[in-house]
């Protein structure tokens, strides 16, 4: 579907509250930084991917709705919008995406939906990356049908350790059922405390489980308070404070990505 440089990476967990939207934002802030052509994919109707932008679609802005719903009449072209930072494009999302459920269930090549939309466009870009919605559904298949790799946040909460396996056991059947190239790329502590213990300790069962230590990225995303005035203001992180530690994070986090 794409160039063979274009990277196509969903951010995905099937719990909420666990970094997953603000990694989207600020990992493509960053590597745009780098002088990687991004664009970040909003698939969930939450649109909270596409609002940390600061880039809210008006009543009459195409979104990831029309471009899955309506194929061949409404094209990625249509929907993509330039952000405020060079080479980072979104398509955003809107409420009305959570309807899409419903109506693909009946459709032929409901699972294949994303990936085809975005075939025209992708090879303009470096690195995609898709937001997810954070609960197993039909819009998730449609994005790890698409995406080649995944990369999996992780709270330092012992709720968030315990969901991955779900999680991995979904990445496993959609890789059998219907994307052989599906893979895991890294899982991401994020929000971690170094004033508590249980963040110290669930970010020492991540290095060790056999399962997720050989999947581990070096880096780690502390929690910061600076990451969520960012989202609130509709900047990435890596441009609202350049020096707080979630900018910090996030940059060698891009760097650990192209690595």
């Amino acid at each position: 579907m794409a160039k063979k440089s274009t990277r196509i990476i969903a951010v995905a967990n099937e719990k909420g509250g666990v970094g997953k939207t603000v990694t989207v934002i600020n990992l493509g802030a960053a590597l745009s930084l780098m002088g990687k052509r991004v664009l970040v994919v909003d698939v969930d109707p939450q649109a909270n991917a596409t609002n940390g932008l600061g880039m809210a679609p008006g009543p009459d802005q195409l979104n990831t709705y029309d471009m899955i719903m309506k194929p061949g009449e409404i094209k990625a072209e249509d929907v993509l919008v330039e952000s405020p930072w060079k080479g980072l494009h979104l398509i955003p999302s809107h409420v009305d995406l959570s309807g899409a459920e419903v109506e693909l269930v009946d459709q032929p090549g409901r699972e294949n939906r994303l990936k085809d939309a975005l075939a025209p466009i992708a090879g303009r870009y470096d690195i995609i990356l898709l937001d997810t919605p954070p609960s197993l559904s039909l819009l998730t298949v449609n994005v790890f049908t698409c995406a080649g790799e995944v990369i999996v946040p992780c709270q330092t909460h012992p709720y968030a350790f315990g969901a991955l396996e779900e999680l991995f056991d979904t990445i496993g059947a959609v890789k059998d059922a219907i994307n052989p190239g599906l893979a895991v790329t890294g899982v991401l502590a994020t929000l971690y405390d170094q004033r508590t213990r249980v963040s110290h300790r669930i970010l020492e069962k991540l290095k060790t489980d056999e399962r997720y230590r050989s999947l581990l990225f070096q880096t780690v995303i502390r929690a910061n308070t600076k990451i969520a005035d960012s989202a609130d203001a509709g900047k990435p992180v890596v441009f609202f404070r350049t020096t707080s530690y979630g900018a910090l994070d996030y940059k060698a986090l891009a760097q650990e990505l192209l690595a």
